[in-house]
């Protein structure tokens, strides 16, 4: 069984912390360097937190804080049976980690509330102000654990490799991460200012976002699936049918069928039903972090939202950068289902 972290969040805690268009026109290409937008802070009210820029780590992009506490996270020993849950950012992170915590807790919804799901299985890299970092949170619990990253495979620490632990990784398509990227930027304080919808689909394209590359990363832990004890996952397909993956995760963990499990968590952790829960919606954390007023952490959870941000022009020039930037691949993704 996977230990929880002791860390525990009463309801007093938990308010206590809440307290504190467009198209391209003239295409100029996507070789824009990451300081021309990325490092750009509008001004800001007294009293709110400024926008870091990013800092590069060995060529990754990455977000100010969790830069800082680098050297921790790259001498990071996990337990061989540690389970790492691995994504890009806006790729089902918060919603894979939920369904394999209730597998885990064997449907028991009570036990999954008591604390929120960045406690429950920390997230490696994670450092900001006013927070418990994720190494803290993983120092506090016993092997094995849930850890979260969004690294790509060149900067996860070795120990993972060497160890060989159990990964699952969950990759959705790059159009839709592109917008719920663009809506979490700007909700989520620690990323420098997004600019325009237009200014921020040319970041990411170059990958000039925190995490960096889109491409190399799902491409790079696409590759690595064979090497390790590796399931790789698509959001398209949890979306498509909920029950059939929630299986496929038991089956890698080692969990004997249980229909009705598989149905009470597909329930559990609809998109529906964790945008309420609150410690499953990171409403539990410093409004001066992530402001959901902007925009909310559960935004919409749909494959297709693309559509309604990309104009005809932006989705030709994505698609022929996508045709370069995954040549050679066998990895595929759905647009829409």
């Amino acid at each position: 069984m996977y230990i929880l972290v002791q860390f525990q969040f009463t309801a007093t805690q938990c308010e206590r912390v809440r307290e504190r268009s467009l198209h391209f026109g003239t295409h100029t290409g996507v070789s824009r360097k990451a300081n021309q937008a990325a490092n750009h802070s509008r001004i800001k009210p007294d009293g709110e937190m400024e926008r870091p820029p990013l800092i590069p780590i060995k060529g990754i992009p990455m977000i100010k804080y969790f830069a800082e506490i680098w050297d921790d996270v790259e001498t990071f020993e996990p337990h061989r049976d540690d389970l790492l849950i691995s994504t890009y950012p806006k790729s089902g992170t918060t919603w894979i980690s939920e369904v394999i915590d209730m597998i885990f807790k064997e449907g028991d919804t009570e036990k999954c509330k008591q604390n929120p799901i960045y406690a429950r299985v920390p997230f490696l890299e994670f450092k900001v102000p006013g927070v418990p970092s994720g190494i803290e949170l993983l120092r506090k619990a016993s092997p094995p654990r849930m850890i979260k990253t969004h690294l790509p495979i060149q900067l996860l620490p070795e120990a993972f490799w060497t160890k060989d632990c159990k990964m699952i990784y969950v990759a959705r398509n790059a159009k839709d991460v592109a917008v719920s990227y663009y809506y979490f930027y700007q909700m989520a304080k620690v990323h420098p200012d997004p600019g325009t919808w237009n200014e921020f689909l040319e970041l990411f394209m170059a990958g000039n976002v925190s995490f960096g590359s889109w491409y190399d990363h799902v491409k790079g832990w696409w590759d690595k699936r064979k090497e390790q004890r590796m399931l790789y996952l698509f959001f398209e397909d949890l979306k498509e049918n909920p029950q059939r993956e929630i299986r496929k995760v038991m089956e890698f963990l080692e969990r004997p069928p249980d229909a009705r499990l598989v149905e009470k968590i597909a329930h559990h952790t609809s998109f529906k039903e964790m945008k309420q829960n609150e410690m499953a919606n990171y409403k539990t954390i410093p409004t001066d972090i992530m402001d959901h007023s902007i925009s909310p952490f559960m935004r919409k959870g749909i494959t297709g939202d693309w559509k309604n941000l990309f104009t005809v022009a932006q989705n030709e020039i994505f698609d022929e950068n996508y045709k370069q930037q995954m040549e050679g691949t066998t990895l595929h993704f759905r647009t829409e289902i």
